[in-house]
């Protein structure tokens, strides 16, 4: 009975902790580093797609025949950098 009761006590902190650790997330990957409301991009462009990763959103869109790509810090919406897509 006692060895039964080690066994029950071992499995509920095994249980607590794995809880505990999910719940904390990752250091620097959290929600938080996303607190943007709205991104411009120009009028009539069609989204190709965007992606966060690294406290930065990076937008690839389409407007008309030219693809460009902007990346968007995460925490203040401030445009970093566009990148025209060019065709060789």
């Amino acid at each position: 009975m006692v060895t039964m009761g080690l066994l029950l006590v071992g499995f509920i902190i095994i249980a607590g902790v794995l809880v505990y650790r999910s719940s904390q997330g990752k250091a620097g990957g959290t929600g938080a580093d996303y607190v943007i409301a709205a991104m411009k991009i120009p009028s009539g462009a069609e989204v190709v797609s965007a992606v966060a990763a690294d406290g930065k959103v990076t937008v690839t869109y389409k407007t008309g025949a030219m693809t460009s790509v902007r990346i968007y810090d995460g925490k203040t919406g401030e445009m970093i950098r566009e990148i025209p897509i060019l065709s060789e």
